[in-house]
């Protein structure tokens, strides 16, 4: 049997294929995310526009690979920032094989939502609408509102889900197992995502960063990870940076004797270690850095465009 026969034989029976998530901000996308994938890989806050950058969460369900791209909340963007996370969002759905649009079911039809409704209407295949939120709303509003949403932007099929606790999770999946293209996986069986593990420490730092600062700071400030240092007993030593964009903001983070700064790095240690399963070290630096969302360099390291 020539070598491209014995490849096509193994991978027979195979599915693989790119699910993009999309949804205005705070929809439930990482939340969905992570329970499809059965892991935590994305950060969940109570606070909108967490997700800043693209992400990828790899799951196998029988003979399919799904890979998901999380992607950020689509706003109407109002500095160069948020451009480049609206523009990472589309960038997401432009190559997907489907595209799971996922709307706050407590919300309903809102500004945000028909913005991106309008821009769906493009694609021409693949849409899936996904009504989240449904343990927040009687039952009885759930069908006028999906009927009002397949007017907007016709689906192929709709779904209706509660990240939070799981219902309608399984069916979801199961659908979309049998839906992606046939063709060989693109990842290892065992690979949860692409993205690197010191980039994994940054976003699990600001996730404490959203989840314990006031309001507005979180929007101010970045977290980037310096060094990331092997350790002969199997731990792995941590060095990043929180940047703010004033001297006051430091000092919100640091908090009254560096209370504040101790908490988050204790809290983000913990969970390190939990999903990297090994002792982590961190050691936590707070730097002003004015006007870093307007730094290049930040930009490539969120991994987003700066041109925009």
């Amino acid at each position: 049997m020539s070598t491209e026969m014995s490849l096509l034989a193994q991978e027979g029976g195979r599915r693989c294929g790119h699910i993009a998530l999309i949804g205005a901000p705070n929809a439930g996308k990482s939340t969905i995310l992570n329970r499809l994938v059965g892991h935590p890989l994305a950060i969940v806050t109570p606070k909108p526009q967490t997700t800043r950058s693209r992400l990828l969460g790899i799951v196998v369900v029988g003979a399919s690979q799904l890979v998901f791209v999380d992607t950020p909340g689509i706003f109407a963007p109002r500095r160069r920032l948020d451009r480049a996370m609206v523009k990472a969002a589309w960038e997401g759905v432009k190559d997907a094989d489907l595209t799971l649009f996922l709307a706050d079911a407590a919300r309903g039809i809102d500004a945000d939502a028909r913005r991106i409704l309008d821009r769906l209407k493009e694609r021409g295949r693949g849409r899936i609408l996904v009504l989240n939120k449904i343990d927040l709303v009687r039952r009885e509003s759930l069908l006028p509102l999906a009927d009002a949403l397949f007017r907007e932007a016709p689906f192929e099929r709709s779904f209706m889900i509660s990240a939070l606790t799981g219902d309608g999770v399984e069916d979801l999946r199961s659908y979309l197992a049998a839906s992606v293209p046939e063709g060989p996986w693109l990842y290892p069986e065992d690979q949860l995502s692409d993205t690197a593990e010191r980039t994994l420490a940054a976003e699990i730092t600001r996730e404490q960063v959203f989840v314990q600062l006031r309001e507005e700071l979180p929007y101010a400030s970045t977290v980037e990870t310096e060094s990331w240092e092997e350790r002969k007993d199997g731990s792995v030593r941590i060095a990043q940076v929180i940047y703010v964009e004033r001297p006051s903001q430091r000092a919100i983070v640091l908090g009254e004797g560096g209370q504040r700064l101790k908490a988050i790095g204790t809290r983000a240690r913990a969970e390190m270690a939990s999903r990297f399963g090994r002792r982590v070290h961190l050691f936590l630096f707070v730097k002003v850095r004015g006007r870093w969302a307007e730094d290049p360099e930040r930009y490539r390291e969120m991994g987003l465009d700066y041109d925009v």
